[in-house]
């Protein structure tokens, strides 16, 4: 045997290997040791996939996912007389948590107590571009119109 050659050895057991489902996790409820307030327990949260930033075109932090508080109804929002800004007293309006999957959001909202919904991710559809399309002959209609 040359040594360019590599040997592939296929074992019999890995074709008829069972794959067992994944145990169910049990969640242990840590809202009672948290210490969080008792208003913030039964507050529904978004577990979402947030969409990419449109005046960017790069796809980072595309696949994490995030839990977002909903907005608390009579939260007590207001304008801020001073500078103008939008205030409210709901504590937990600008919180965010990331996460590497809808599972382990899922598992953190289960754990916390809190209510929660998924929202569906959006299936992202990138449209074929060809830079040679800006520069094609097309017969009967101008490209280039001049407003002056």
């Amino acid at each position: 045997m040359s040594s360019g050659e590599s040997v592939t050895v296929k074992s019999e057991q890995s074709s008829s290997e069972i794959v067992a489902p994944a145990p169910p996790r049990d969640v242990m409820v840590a809202d009672v040791v948290s210490g969080a307030p008792t208003e913030l327990r039964h507050r529904a949260v978004r577990i979402y996939q947030p969409t990419r930033n449109t005046m960017q075109s790069g796809g980072a932090k595309m696949e994490r996912w995030r839990i977002d508080w909903d907005i608390l109804p009579g939260g007590g929002r207001w304008e801020n007389p001073l500078m103008g800004w939008a205030s409210s007293a709901d504590y937990m309006q600008g919180t965010r948590i990331s996460f590497r999957s809808k599972e382990d959001a899922i598992h953190f909202a289960e754990k916390q107590g809190w209510d929660y919904y998924v929202q569906p991710s959006v299936v992202k559809r990138v449209p074929p571009k060809n830079y040679s399309e800006n520069y094609k002959y097309i017969p009967g209609s101008l490209r280039i119109m001049k407003t002056k």
